[in-house]
């Protein structure tokens, strides 16, 4: 088992994964973590990573920090998804390396996966043929992580492990209806449209005033507040919502991910990852997941039920679908001894009520 006060770097330590892993580690009883803000270590400025590696010499180093974003962003953005990632990976890992960490964990995503992956995917999918087009620079760039890993490994003995989780959700999430997934959006939307329909301003002043759309705030003139909320597909009467509403999702609660990335911190190392008898060894990647999945449509009205919201939920079929389905094959992670518990009706009543108080 690892030392309680054994020197844990977790970089992107602010973020959905980074700080539902450093609470994780806190609750279990390691007490010398190490986190820094972007302003105070940029992770693309190589200089700067040695320095604080110099300094700091952790002993573990989880790798959650990474450019992310929605299907809009990663299309729009797709030169700083692959060469931010890309930087980041190399910087940390390299640093990692050349300071003789006993043990990495790298977060990647299950967008790595080809668009047209059977269903379920399990880790020996990968790089079967061609990606999801809109996310191909961010899906590179992990992929290149991965391996970096791997190919680290079985040069030089180390052991660095790879996870790839579903799409998350829970608290600290991201809710800006520019750039943020599809759950927490969606939440969003529900939210503000049925709150227009009851004409219920304070709520409706009191969440721009938190995260302003396009620069408006609550205090804006309410026939701009009504523009701008239409621009996102916001009316007092319906929520538009982009696609068919027929690609399924999965979704893992972020604290679970934490749980599992720390279970596999501490008693997976990489040779648990593959079989020992493999001709070639690749794919020691983990998936972690639940093995479940709901449709974009179903996953809407279970929204609008848990929040109470009655009016229409309208779907753009103009707009793209993304990946028609990305469910995970969760066997290997569930043969090394952890299953998830949080099934998706009670994760989004507690995201909603973590979003009202928050």
């Amino acid at each position: 088992m690892m030392d309680k006060n054994a020197k844990i770097y977790v970089a992107g330590h602010r973020g959905l994964v980074g700080s539902a892993i450093w609470n994780n580690l806190t609750d279990k009883g390691y007490n010398n973590l190490v986190g820094r803000t972007h302003a105070q270590l940029d992770l693309l400025d190589a200089v700067a990573v040695r320095n604080f590696f110099d300094e700091q010499k952790p002993e573990y180093v989880i790798l959650a920090a990474a450019h992310v974003g929605g299907i809009m962003a990663n299309n729009t953005y797709r030169a700083d998804f692959i060469y931010e990632n890309l930087q980041i990976q190399q910087n940390v890992i390299g640093e990692s390396f050349r300071h003789n960490v006993k043990k990495l964990l790298f977060l990647g995503s299950t967008c790595i996966y080809p668009r047209e992956a059977p269903q379920p995917m399990s880790e020996d999918v990968l790089l079967t043929s061609p990606l999801e087009y809109t996310n191909e620079p961010y899906a590179i760039a992990k992929i290149a992580g991965l391996k970096l890993c791997e190919s680290f490994n079985l040069q030089y003995g180390t052991n660095y492990i790879a996870v790839m989780p579903t799409n998350l959700y829970g608290p600290r999430d991201n809710f800006h209806l520019e750039n943020s997934h599809v759950l927490p959006a969606m939440i969003r939307k529900i939210h503000l449209a049925h709150n227009l329909l009851l004409n219920d301003w304070n709520a409706i002043t009191t969440d721009l005033n938190k995260r302003p759309v396009e620069g408006i705030d609550g205090n804006a003139p309410h026939n701009d507040i009504i523009s701008i909320l239409a621009k996102y597909g916001i009316t007092p009467h319906s929520v538009n919502l982009w696609g068919t509403g027929t690609p399924m999702r999965e979704f893992l609660w972020s604290e679970e991910m934490a749980d599992a990335s720390v279970y596999i911190l501490e008693n997976i190392n990489f040779t648990d990852t593959f079989s020992p008898s493999a001709r070639e060894v690749r794919n020691c990647h983990i998936n972690i997941g639940t093995g479940k999945e709901i449709s974009i449509r179903d996953l809407a009205m279970l929204i609008a039920s848990t929040i109470g919201y009655q009016g229409a939920i309208n779907f753009d079929t103009t707009k793209p679908d993304g990946t028609m389905r990305k469910l995970t094959d969760v066997s290997k992670l569930h043969n090394l001894g952890w299953h998830h518990k949080v099934e998706i009706d009670e994760g989004v009543a507690r995201l909603y009520q973590w979003y009202l108080h928050n």
